[in-house]
């Protein structure tokens, strides 16, 4: 599985604007609602109540909320850099400035977790992230994204 699988440039976010986690959580559920064609009630749902079983802000500045979906037949992801961090529970306490969310269908299984464990071993990589924080061009993010994906990806 490659990043390149879950997003695509329209579905990178270089400035997102939001003021707390539950601000950029709808925010995310509104951007997944126009492309995925679910309800972006149900999505925001789907997130929160991920969010209750233990936060999803893995360290670093990072968040990969996510979460299995009704109705959807692929994995979809959108990257956000928030314009400012916020406070997002997060593991280590600190404010959060990444976010990559991660939709799934019900069904998804391994894909799901192969899909999270490709998304974390990429943000997890600390020169990575200083390049992601270091631009609010889409299209630049977009191809750091997908430019750091090995081609042996699995």
């Amino acid at each position: 599985m490659d990043i390149a699988d879950l997003i695509t440039p329209q579905r990178v976010v270089a400035q997102l604007r939001a003021t707390n986690k539950k601000q950029a959580l709808q925010e995310l559920a509104r951007r997944a609602a126009a492309m995925t064609g679910i309800e972006e009630r149900t999505i925001y749902d789907v997130l929160i109540e991920r969010e209750r079983l233990g936060s999803t802000g893995i360290g670093m500045g990072i968040g990969i909320p996510h979460g299995k979906l009704p109705g959807l037949d692929v994995l979809y992801g959108i990257f956000a850099r928030l314009d400012r961090p916020v406070p997002f529970d997060a593991i280590d306490d600190q404010l959060v400035d990444l976010l990559f969310l991660l939709l799934a269908p019900e069904s998804a299984g391994a894909d799901h977790l192969k899909a999270l464990a490709r998304v974390s071993r990429l943000l997890r990589d600390r020169t990575v992230c200083e390049k992601l924080r270091g631009t609010d061009n889409p299209d630049a993010l977009y191809a750091l994204l997908i430019d750091h994906t090995p081609s042996h990806a699995t």
